[in-house]
């Protein structure tokens, strides 16, 4: 009973700081926690990162496979995006099948950089209509405090942008690996601003207690010339058209920010 009350009091107190215009970890409304990222963080992947976004930890790795490319478009390499929230990351997730939330991120973090363009898919053809390049991208969530969709989304651009491309050649209509490796082709930098409407009151980053008392959330993906590239609404409630305007204008400056961030990283 004392840990619901207390709750509730908590809850309480976010509601009311956020009408006042500040939040209980000291930030304003459209600041983000401290955010590091780190590149090139495992050896047997193509390209990998790490995102700490405050204590969320997302971890993201490519690999890259040589495959066949599809009917409708056999001059563009492919690629897709899984999620998986690991246990540790959270009491609420379980081992098995990524659950529905996994799947959303996943598709969240998909959407931006296929509707950006961000890889250049036609130069990941070897071969029309036989041979591309195929590109799996994996991201892992190891601690759930807030915003996986944000942390998760610039792990996979930073990632992207770490990609080594294995050379190929072909010799006597065979294709052979050589000892060589090529920037993966990077054309667009998507990343992904995330609201939570709490009060009626829109506010960037939310961590995870401000998660448990949102009632809708907005994540908005923007590429590198501001323009809006995605937009996911999550949870019940509604909101106005006037929010969602907000919403926008404050994604194109805060993006910029995160990119910043990842861009930096080249260096």
């Amino acid at each position: 009973m004392s840990s619901i009350i207390t709750s509730r009091i908590r809850q309480r107190q976010i509601y009311q700081m956020i009408a006042s215009g500040k939040r209980l970890d000291g930030r304003g409304l459209t600041e983000y926690r401290p955010i590091k990222v780190e590149m090139g963080i495992i050896e047997r992947a193509e390209g990998s990162a790490r995102v700490l976004l405050g204590k969320t930890e997302v971890i993201a790795g490519v690999k890259v496979e040589l495959g066949e490319p599809f009917p409708d478009r056999p001059s563009e390499g492919s690629f897709t995006v899984n999620s998986e929230f690991m246990p540790l990351a959270s009491p609420e997730f379980e081992p098995g099948p990524p659950d529905e939330n996994a799947i959303e991120l996943a598709r969240v973090v998909d959407r931006g950089i296929r509707e950006s363009h961000a890889i250049d898919l036609e130069k990941l053809c070897l071969i029309p209509g036989k041979k591309v390049y195929v590109l799996f991208i994996d991201i892992y969530a190891l601690n759930h405090d807030g915003n996986l969709i944000d942390a998760s989304a610039l792990a996979a651009l930073a990632a992207l942008m770490n990609t080594k491309l294995p050379v190929y050649v072909a010799e006597g209509g065979e294709i052979k690996k050589t000892s060589e490796y090529m920037p993966l082709p990077i054309k667009n930098y998507p990343v992904t601003v995330t609201f939570a409407n709490i009060g009626d009151k829109m506010v960037v980053d939310p961590w995870l207690e401000e998660e448990e008392v949102m009632s809708a959330r907005l994540t908005v993906a923007v590429d590198k010339d501001d323009k809006i590239c995605a937009l996911q609404k999550g949870g019940g409630g509604a909101l106005t058209p006037q929010q969602i305007l907000e919403a926008v204008q404050i994604a194109r400056e805060k993006a910029k920010e995160l990119r910043r961030l990842v861009v930096g990283n080249l260096g």
